[in-house]
């Protein structure tokens, strides 16, 4: 049975999880930590991607090894069981003789998909699975998008006035604010790449970088059918890499984007480009910053789709989440 208890210290490890979001694509997000008489002595995430994994620096942060052998672990994610970048989490847990296992969800991966649940159990371990399965699911959810749909997980993203206009008159207005653009570079330091059209990448000239969040800038991927684009823009700056990409059918693009190893990419406009992956049905969540004013006439965004998970209210703008139910 699943106690109270075991979900506060599976909590604990989401949260140290959610730490290495932008920074271990295309591994998940994992966090570890060790339990021993009912506190926790020992604690870890997987911090960048080919480095230890969050049960290797739970264990080595315990102070002392010796109660290893009479505690427990908890970690959000099945134990690997294979040789990849690093050694095997599941045979590091049996050889600190740890006697209990608790799991958040299974991997997905093909080589682990249970196998790491099956040699602690060979080796004597108890291993108990489902632990906040569905929050441990959903912490790595671009992850699982990725290995079982083999494509990137997609988020679009737009600011809109309150009737639903992109711009004035087909110019280009001020529809966020300072708060929501701290925001959206924080979301683009999520992800693993950021996607725009030729159009908005002409009009607006971005740089499509996280400037005003700290950690890795997002691969830029460009529409451009002609490649014609002038190379004097922000996107061709060499400060990060672009891809700029000729197909316009949705899943040539998404194609490209997984054999580039792209988990994860924001889609950032413009309205013909959300329309292209809301036609298709190839789309996972839509952010929208809603501001509380009327514009009456321009670009009208993407007809709104799915099902609204959160409404937020962030100064004089509001956060419109939705996801895409089939997805």
């Amino acid at each position: 049975m699943i106690t109270k208890e075991n979900e506060k210290f599976m909590r604990r490890c989401i949260q140290l999880a959610k730490l290495g979001a932008g920074s271990v694509s295309t591994n998940p997000m994992v966090g570890a930590v060790v339990v021993y008489n009912g506190n926790i002595i020992g604690e870890g995430f997987h911090k960048r991607f080919g480095q230890a994994h969050a049960e290797v620096n739970a264990i080595n942060s315990v102070k002392n090894p010796g109660q290893l052998s009479k505690s427990e672990i908890y970690v959000s994610l099945e134990p690997c069981a294979h040789f990849g970048k690093t050694p095997p989490c599941a045979d590091l847990i049996i050889e600190k003789g740890i006697r209990k296992v608790y799991v958040g969800c299974l991997d997905p991966f093909s080589k682990v998909d249970g196998k790491g649940i099956l040699k602690l159990r060979n080796a004597g371990i108890e291993v108990v699975t489902g632990v906040l399965e569905k929050e441990c699911q959903e912490l790595n959810r671009r992850f699982f998008t990725f290995v079982n749909l083999k494509r990137p997980y997609i988020i679009l993203k737009w600011a809109q006035s309150l009737d639903g206009y992109l711009d004035k008159d087909f110019r280009p207005v001020k529809i966020s604010n300072p708060l929501t653009n701290i925001l959206s570079h924080k979301w683009r330091s999520e992800e693993d790449a950021i996607l725009v059209g030729t159009t908005t990448a002409e009009r607006d000239n971005p740089h499509l970088d996280n400037r005003l969040w700290s950690g890795k800038n997002p691969v830029r991927i460009i529409l451009d059918k002609e490649n014609a684009l002038d190379k004097k823009l922000n996107i061709f700056d060499n400060s990060q890499p672009t891809i700029i990409v000729k197909e316009f059918d949705v899943n040539e693009i998404l194609n490209k984007l997984y054999h580039n190893n792209i988990q994860s990419v924001i889609v950032e406009g413009g309205a013909k480009t959300h329309n292209l992956f809301l036609e298709s049905g190839l789309w996972d969540e839509i952010r929208i910053f809603q501001s509380d004013e009327m514009l009456h006439c321009g670009t009208k965004a993407a007809k709104i789709q799915g099902s609204l998970v959160e409404n937020t209210n962030i100064g004089n703008n509001k956060l419109l989440i939705f996801r895409n139910i089939i997805s």
